[in-house]
């Protein structure tokens, strides 16, 4: 429920601040004096409308799954439409976007102001139903958990047998393509890291003939090696440096005449071959090893391929199965579900008689299977598709079919939003609203705009919107104010002594 408003600078509003209480919650006022502009800022403080208040502010008592978008949720939250110089939104003092507020607000709180067909949806009316035989110890709900569950799993193994057999059909190419694939690596055959050690042979083999060249004329400087020995002992100083110096000389050049004359057996253009191809394999798959391990992968899909009949043929098996349990369990509820239905709709008859209405006609008709069965449920009114019927007729119809809802109801609702919802209707049909309202204001808390007498009396809060000047005020009701308002309702301004004495009736009645 809503527990507190708070409303500062909108069109004529300056400031108010509403303590609310469960129930039936019913605004009244003179036409102009801005019951609608309130009506409009408190679906705006949940994001559910626009509205240019600098602040408009619902503290609630709705427990919020706020974990996906990451605020902290308490016993009581706060919601806030803030606009200066643009709209934000503030949930316990976070902000979110106003698609946020809305889908989070939509969980609690519905605008019964349009032609709104989800009370109507086949999901919707079939809850009722099978509450109903629920409370008839048929263990309808047990079953339906049941047929969800094969149905779900069913619907799973369709879906990855379809999906086999659409692989079926190209499976000839699929194995053809990684035989290829798997072909064109291993006539390759690379090794990993071979084209670095490949590119290292050609870079030695490129410069093999001027280094060989340069060190045959190099090792001339060993001809005067005697030379230089005996200039040293001449000078009396220890030849022992150039020694070791002459050594590691002639041993690198060995070893690096050694390394080039092994290349003599190098077939230069295998090397640039292979380089190439390797190249080719890098171009393709990004790396050597991306290759190899791409061969393998295509080895992999080969064992698959050659296994799929195997799999296709266990999920065909497990097809069959769910299938005719699907069936199986749909029938049981479809059956229960037409031993109920006459019930069904003398109930929802009995409410729409008590609002003024023709009779309804429920029909069940078989749909493909979907999640709750096999049935689907149509309503008319009176013969009448909903589509036809007048905007006052349906938003009545729709609270039939809420109050027929709540009869099974085991927790709070939310919050209904209902604007003037007896308007142009005679006092006997306000009644009959009235007194569905009242019922439903067991489950929900419902704010109402209305303008007839036998409504208003009904509140278990009753605020007036009235107007000082330009500036609009809202002020809580008790019982000798309300029985004024109920009377200026009944006989406008000039207050007759008849219509505060009806007044004071219809308000004790309703006690």
């Amino acid at each position: 429920m809503i527990e507190r408003f708070f409303l500062k600078d909108y069109l004529s509003f300056k400031e108010i601040e509403l303590d609310l209480i469960p129930g039936l919650v019913v605004f009244t006022g003179p036409s102009g004096s801005g019951k609608s502009i309130l009506m409009n800022s408190i679906l705006s403080s949940v994001g559910a409308e626009a509205c240019e208040a600098s602040l408009c502010e619902s503290t609630v008592t709705w427990e919020l799954d706020t974990e996906d978008i990451g605020i902290e949720s308490d016993n009581i939250n706060v919601f806030k439409h803030i606009k200066k110089e643009k709209s934000r939104y503030f949930i316990n003092n976070q902000s979110v976007s106003k698609k946020t507020m809305n889908t989070l607000a939509s969980n609690y709180l519905r605008h019964l102001s349009l032609k709104d067909f989800s009370d109507f949806e086949n999901e919707n009316l079939l809850s009722i139903l099978d509450s109903r035989l629920e409370s008839k110890k048929y263990k309808v709900f047990a079953l339906k958990d049941e047929y969800a569950e094969a149905f779900v799993e069913h619907k799973k193994i369709k879906k990855e047998l379809f999906s086999i057999e659409e692989e079926q059909r190209k499976i000839v190419e699929l194995k053809e393509f990684a035989t290829f694939e798997i072909k064109k690596i291993e006539e390759i055959n690379p090794k990993t890291a071979e084209d670095s050690e490949l590119l290292e042979i050609k870079k030695e083999l490129s410069k093999k003939e001027k280094v060989l060249e340069n060190i045959n004329v190099a090792n001339s400087i060993f001809e005067s090696e005697h030379s230089v020995f005996s200039a040293l002992d001449l000078l009396d100083i220890d030849s022992s440096f150039f020694s070791d110096a002459m050594n590691e000389l002639r041993a690198t050049m060995e070893s690096a005449e050694e390394r080039f004359s092994a290349l003599d057996e190098v077939d230069i253009e295998e090397v640039l071959n292979r380089i190439e191809a390797l190249s080719e394999l890098k171009r393709r798959y990004g790396s050597i090893k991306d290759a190899l391990e791409y061969k393998e992968q295509k080895i992999l899909e080969l064992q698959k391929y050659e296994n799929i009949e195997i799999t296709k043929g266990n999920l065909e098996a497990q097809e069959a199965t769910l299938n005719k349990k699907v069936k199986e369990l749909a029938d049981k509820l479809s059956k229960l579900r037409h031993v109920e239905i006459k019930s069904f709709e003398n109930e929802l008859n009995k409410y729409l008689k008590e609002l003024y209405l023709r009779n309804a006609q429920i029909e069940i008709n078989e749909i493909d299977y979907e999640l709750y069965g096999k049935d689907e449920l149509v309503l008319k009114l009176n013969s009448t598709e909903l589509q036809k019927v007048s905007t006052g007729e349906f938003n009545r119809l729709r609270l039939a079919i809420l109050a027929l809802k709540s009869e099974f109801m085991s927790k709070n609702g939310g919050i209904l939003m209902l604007d003037e919802i007896d308007a142009n209707l005679s006092g006997e049909e306000s009644m009959s609203v009235a007194k569905v309202l009242k019922q439903l204001s067991k489950h929900f808390q419902i704010f109402v705009i209305s303008h007839q007498p036998q409504l208003t009396s009904m509140g278990d809060q009753h605020f007036l919107v009235h107007k000082k000047g330009n500036e609009s005020h809202v002020s809580e009701l008790k019982f000798d104010n309300r029985v004024d308002e109920i009377a200026r309702i009944i006989s406008g301004d000039n207050i007759t002594n008849e219509a505060k004495k009806f007044a004071k009736e219809l308000l004790q009645a309703s006690r």
